[in-house]
């Protein structure tokens, strides 16, 4: 007879991993349990524990029962088969969720390189280069079209992972307050008031760990850390 034993998640700062904040959210949300083992970005630690665990070297990183899953859709894929409230029940909603998702997670270059994810920060009208701004205009037209379509409060009616993907989007929104549409800002709202989003962000907020790749825009000093 096999032991069960709880999955653990690894994943990198709660204020700056975007990759990581995905499917963190996205099992909370299910329900699914699991241990969280959070290793600093860019740190020693980070050298010497994750290419253990991960021959990519990235988070995040799903450990259970001696298998490894790497990658945030791939985690998310995983979870699923034991944890369907994911992805919409609804085969057509299911696959343009997971559409959304890969668009997400293989484009929109220009709102990553130029509007990182800091959670803590408040800095209206940096990162507001023309690569980002086109990437804000793309997006919030995918989620005009989903809200007009499946009526809210999130993109198809009900939450799921296609939410939790593009909640660290409603992070750099928040942050860096490019330009939005009144139903793209109450988006946001529902989205920050879901309770493992609001999760992620408090354990975020509570982190102070500075990290100066991941603050293009801010010193040490600055940041408060």
């Amino acid at each position: 007879m096999t032991s069960q034993t709880t999955p653990t998640l690894t994943i990198g700062n709660y204020n700056y991993s975007s990759w990581s904040m995905r499917p963190w959210v996205a099992l909370t949300a299910a329900g699914m349990p699991f241990h969280t083992e959070m290793v600093v970005l860019d740190s020693p630690a980070f050298a010497a524990h994750v290419p253990t665990i991960n021959p990519a070297g990235k988070v995040p990183v799903l450990q259970d029962n001696g298998l490894a899953v790497w990658d945030t859709l791939a985690i998310i894929e995983y979870a699923y088969e034991s944890h369907p409230a994911i992805w919409p029940a609804d085969k057509a909603r299911r696959a343009r969720a997971r559409s959304l998702c890969a668009q997400m997670h293989s484009g929109f270059t220009g709102i990553r390189n130029d509007m990182p994810m800091i959670v803590d920060a408040v800095l209206p009208g940096k990162g507001h280069t023309p690569a980002a701004l086109t990437d804000v205009a793309a997006i919030a037209a995918l989620w005009e079209n989903e809200l007009h379509t499946h009526g809210g409060p999130f993109l198809f009616g009900q939450w799921c992972a296609a939410d939790a993907y593009f909640a660290p989007v409603v992070m750099r929104l928040t942050t860096y307050a490019p330009p939005v549409s009144p139903r793209v800002l109450a988006y946001m709202a529902a989205i920050k008031a879901h309770p493992a989003v609001a999760q992620w962000m408090e354990r975020a907020l509570a982190e102070r760990i500075y990290v100066a790749k991941d603050e293009p825009y801010r010193s040490r000093e600055q940041a408060g850390y």
